[in-house]
Protein backbone atom coordinates (compact mmCIF):
# COMPACT_ATOMS: atom_id res chain seq x y z
CA UNK A 1 0.00 0.00 0.00
CA UNK A 2 1.64 3.17 -0.93
CA UNK A 3 1.88 5.92 1.88
CA UNK A 4 -0.48 8.26 0.60
CA UNK A 5 -3.35 5.41 0.91
CA UNK A 6 -1.88 5.05 4.18
CA UNK A 7 -2.77 7.98 5.45
CA UNK A 8 -5.88 8.72 3.48
CA UNK A 9 -7.08 6.03 5.85
CA UNK A 10 -5.69 7.25 8.90
CA UNK A 11 -6.94 10.87 8.39
CA UNK A 12 -10.89 9.71 7.75
CA UNK A 13 -12.35 10.34 11.44
CA UNK A 14 -10.34 14.42 10.56
CA UNK A 15 -11.48 14.89 7.10
CA UNK A 16 -15.00 13.54 8.06
CA UNK A 17 -15.48 16.40 10.98
CA UNK A 18 -14.81 18.47 8.12
CA UNK A 19 -17.52 16.89 5.86
CA UNK A 20 -19.72 17.11 8.52
CA UNK A 21 -19.02 20.94 9.65
CA UNK A 22 -22.06 23.00 9.49
CA UNK A 23 -20.07 25.79 7.04
CA UNK A 24 -18.97 22.59 4.52
CA UNK A 25 -22.92 21.30 4.98
CA UNK A 26 -24.33 24.57 4.58
CA UNK A 27 -22.59 24.92 1.09
CA UNK A 28 -24.04 21.34 -0.03
CA UNK A 29 -27.04 22.58 0.43
CA UNK A 30 -26.81 26.33 0.16
CA UNK A 31 -27.81 26.88 3.26
CA UNK A 32 -25.12 29.14 4.48
CA UNK A 33 -25.26 32.79 5.76
CA UNK A 34 -23.48 34.65 3.43
CA UNK A 35 -21.86 36.56 6.07
CA UNK A 36 -20.18 33.35 6.62
CA UNK A 37 -19.02 32.65 3.25
CA UNK A 38 -18.10 36.43 2.82
CA UNK A 39 -15.69 35.85 5.33
CA UNK A 40 -14.25 32.88 4.27
CA UNK A 41 -13.77 34.25 1.24
CA UNK A 42 -11.60 36.90 2.87
CA UNK A 43 -9.55 34.63 4.80
CA UNK A 44 -9.23 32.01 2.01
CA UNK A 45 -7.38 34.50 0.14
CA UNK A 46 -4.88 35.21 2.11
CA UNK A 47 -3.98 32.04 2.96
CA UNK A 48 -3.89 31.09 -0.52
CA UNK A 49 -1.20 33.87 -1.12
CA UNK A 50 1.31 32.28 1.51
CA UNK A 51 -0.15 28.59 0.34
CA UNK A 52 1.35 29.54 -3.18
CA UNK A 53 4.91 30.61 -1.28
CA UNK A 54 4.76 27.02 0.06
CA UNK A 55 5.22 26.02 -3.31
CA UNK A 56 8.02 28.33 -4.38
CA UNK A 57 10.16 26.79 -1.76
CA UNK A 58 9.17 23.61 -3.43
CA UNK A 59 11.08 25.22 -6.33
CA UNK A 60 13.70 26.22 -4.41
CA UNK A 61 14.29 22.84 -2.55
CA UNK A 62 13.02 20.06 -5.76
CA UNK A 63 16.33 19.03 -7.42
CA UNK A 64 14.70 17.71 -10.59
CA UNK A 65 13.27 19.77 -13.53
CA UNK A 66 10.49 18.28 -13.99
CA UNK A 67 9.27 18.85 -10.35
CA UNK A 68 10.08 22.40 -10.47
CA UNK A 69 8.20 23.60 -13.73
CA UNK A 70 5.43 21.60 -12.00
CA UNK A 71 5.55 23.49 -8.77
CA UNK A 72 5.86 26.62 -10.72
CA UNK A 73 2.54 25.48 -12.73
CA UNK A 74 1.15 25.23 -9.47
CA UNK A 75 1.64 28.38 -8.39
CA UNK A 76 0.41 29.50 -11.20
CA UNK A 77 -2.76 27.30 -10.76
CA UNK A 78 -3.29 28.83 -7.43
CA UNK A 79 -2.49 32.64 -8.11
CA UNK A 80 -4.51 32.61 -11.68
CA UNK A 81 -6.80 29.94 -11.28
CA UNK A 82 -8.16 29.24 -7.82
CA UNK A 83 -7.75 32.70 -6.61
CA UNK A 84 -9.75 34.03 -9.60
CA UNK A 85 -12.76 32.07 -8.30
CA UNK A 86 -12.49 34.44 -4.93
CA UNK A 87 -12.00 36.97 -6.40
CA UNK A 88 -15.32 36.70 -8.61
CA UNK A 89 -16.55 35.84 -5.24
CA UNK A 90 -15.92 38.95 -3.52
CA UNK A 91 -17.12 40.68 -6.51
CA UNK A 92 -20.54 39.45 -6.61
CA UNK A 93 -20.53 40.13 -2.46
CA UNK A 94 -19.12 43.47 -3.23
CA UNK A 95 -15.84 43.45 -1.98
CA UNK A 96 -13.61 46.09 -3.81
CA UNK A 97 -9.99 44.49 -4.28
CA UNK A 98 -9.06 47.52 -2.24
CA UNK A 99 -10.71 45.95 0.93
CA UNK A 100 -9.60 42.30 0.09
CA UNK A 101 -5.89 43.26 -0.41
CA UNK A 102 -6.04 45.66 2.82
CA UNK A 103 -7.47 42.73 5.07
CA UNK A 104 -5.83 41.19 7.82
CA UNK A 105 -5.62 37.28 8.72
CA UNK A 106 -7.79 35.54 11.43
CA UNK A 107 -5.13 34.58 14.33
CA UNK A 108 -6.47 30.63 13.05
CA UNK A 109 -5.29 31.64 9.63
CA UNK A 110 -1.49 32.97 10.91
CA UNK A 111 -1.25 29.52 12.92
CA UNK A 112 -1.93 27.63 9.74
CA UNK A 113 -0.27 29.14 7.23
CA UNK A 114 2.55 30.17 9.17
CA UNK A 115 3.24 26.33 10.50
CA UNK A 116 2.97 25.33 6.83
CA UNK A 117 5.98 27.57 5.92
CA UNK A 118 7.97 26.48 8.79
CA UNK A 119 7.79 23.05 7.97
CA UNK A 120 8.52 24.16 4.23
CA UNK A 121 10.99 25.98 5.32
CA UNK A 122 13.32 24.02 7.57
CA UNK A 123 12.18 20.98 6.26
CA UNK A 124 12.72 18.26 3.75
CA UNK A 125 10.90 18.37 0.36
CA UNK A 126 9.16 15.20 1.43
CA UNK A 127 7.57 17.56 4.64
CA UNK A 128 7.11 20.64 2.55
CA UNK A 129 4.43 18.67 0.04
CA UNK A 130 3.37 16.62 3.55
CA UNK A 131 2.17 20.36 4.58
CA UNK A 132 0.39 21.20 1.56
CA UNK A 133 -1.30 18.29 0.58
CA UNK A 134 -4.02 18.15 2.78
CA UNK A 135 -5.37 21.20 1.85
CA UNK A 136 -6.10 21.06 -1.74
CA UNK A 137 -6.71 17.00 -1.50
CA UNK A 138 -9.54 17.39 1.52
CA UNK A 139 -10.58 20.22 -1.00
CA UNK A 140 -11.12 17.37 -3.63
CA UNK A 141 -12.73 15.14 -1.29
CA UNK A 142 -15.10 18.31 -0.24
CA UNK A 143 -15.91 19.10 -3.68
CA UNK A 144 -16.83 15.87 -4.98
CA UNK A 145 -18.92 14.67 -2.28
CA UNK A 146 -20.73 18.03 -2.69
CA UNK A 147 -21.13 17.84 -6.38
CA UNK A 148 -22.92 14.06 -5.66
CA UNK A 149 -25.67 16.24 -3.83
CA UNK A 150 -28.67 16.64 -6.12
CA UNK A 151 -28.59 19.89 -7.22
CA UNK A 152 -25.93 21.03 -5.31
CA UNK A 153 -23.35 22.24 -7.87
CA UNK A 154 -26.17 24.23 -9.80
CA UNK A 155 -26.69 26.15 -6.93
CA UNK A 156 -26.86 29.79 -8.29
CA UNK A 157 -24.00 31.23 -5.42
CA UNK A 158 -22.24 28.04 -4.48
CA UNK A 159 -22.13 26.05 -7.29
CA UNK A 160 -19.44 27.84 -8.95
CA UNK A 161 -17.55 26.73 -5.55
CA UNK A 162 -18.69 22.98 -5.93
CA UNK A 163 -17.67 22.79 -9.49
CA UNK A 164 -14.39 24.25 -9.23
CA UNK A 165 -13.03 21.73 -6.69
CA UNK A 166 -14.93 18.31 -7.76
CA UNK A 167 -13.67 19.19 -11.96
CA UNK A 168 -10.81 16.94 -13.64
CA UNK A 169 -8.49 20.62 -13.91
CA UNK A 170 -8.70 20.21 -9.81
CA UNK A 171 -8.31 16.35 -9.78
CA UNK A 172 -5.20 16.66 -11.96
CA UNK A 173 -3.54 19.16 -10.00
CA UNK A 174 -4.26 16.92 -6.82
CA UNK A 175 -3.37 13.47 -8.22
CA UNK A 176 0.00 14.85 -9.59
CA UNK A 177 1.37 15.96 -5.99
CA UNK A 178 -0.39 12.65 -4.54
CA UNK A 179 2.29 10.94 -7.08
CA UNK A 180 5.27 13.05 -5.71
CA UNK A 181 4.47 12.61 -2.21
CA UNK A 182 4.41 8.83 -2.98
CA UNK A 183 7.97 8.78 -4.98
CA UNK A 184 9.37 11.13 -2.48
CA UNK A 185 7.83 8.58 0.39
CA UNK A 186 9.54 5.67 -1.03
CA UNK A 187 12.38 4.26 0.70
CA UNK A 188 11.70 6.46 3.74
CA UNK A 189 12.56 4.99 7.18
CA UNK A 190 9.84 4.52 10.10
CA UNK A 191 11.25 7.35 11.60
CA UNK A 192 10.83 9.73 8.90
CA UNK A 193 7.09 8.52 7.76
CA UNK A 194 6.51 9.07 11.91
CA UNK A 195 7.15 12.77 11.51
CA UNK A 196 5.47 13.11 7.70
CA UNK A 197 2.63 11.45 9.38
CA UNK A 198 2.39 13.99 12.00
CA UNK A 199 2.39 17.11 9.72
CA UNK A 200 -0.28 15.98 7.10
CA UNK A 201 -2.21 15.11 10.00
CA UNK A 202 -1.54 19.07 11.86
CA UNK A 203 -2.33 20.48 8.34
CA UNK A 204 -5.84 17.95 8.13
CA UNK A 205 -6.60 19.53 11.77
CA UNK A 206 -5.79 23.33 10.50
CA UNK A 207 -8.27 22.45 7.77
CA UNK A 208 -11.14 21.76 9.81
CA UNK A 209 -9.90 24.52 12.29
CA UNK A 210 -10.54 27.03 9.68
CA UNK A 211 -13.84 26.11 8.54
CA UNK A 212 -14.94 26.98 12.32
CA UNK A 213 -13.16 29.98 12.50
CA UNK A 214 -14.78 30.88 9.06
CA UNK A 215 -18.60 29.42 9.97
CA UNK A 216 -17.82 31.64 13.76
CA UNK A 217 -16.57 34.71 12.07
CA UNK A 218 -13.38 34.57 14.68
CA UNK A 219 -10.51 36.75 14.20
CA UNK A 220 -8.59 36.35 17.69
CA UNK A 221 -11.20 34.81 19.82
CA UNK A 222 -11.08 36.97 22.61
CA UNK A 223 -13.20 40.65 22.30
CA UNK A 224 -13.05 40.19 19.02
CA UNK A 225 -15.82 38.03 16.95
CA UNK A 226 -15.97 39.73 13.69
CA UNK A 227 -19.09 42.24 13.36
CA UNK A 228 -17.26 42.90 10.01
CA UNK A 229 -15.04 41.37 7.07
CA UNK A 230 -11.71 43.00 8.34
Amino acid sequence: MKFSEQLFQKVQPIWEQSHQHPFVTGIGDGTLPLDRFQFYIVQDYLYLLDYAKVYALGVVKATDLQVMARFAKQIDGILNGEMSIHRHYAARLGITEEEIEGAKPAAMNLAYTNYMLSVAQNGTLAELVASLLPCMWSYWEIGKRLNDLQGAAKHPFYGEWIRGYSSEEYADLCRWVIELFDDLTEGKSSRELNRLEEIFLNTSRFEYLFWDMAYRKEMWGFHEQATELF
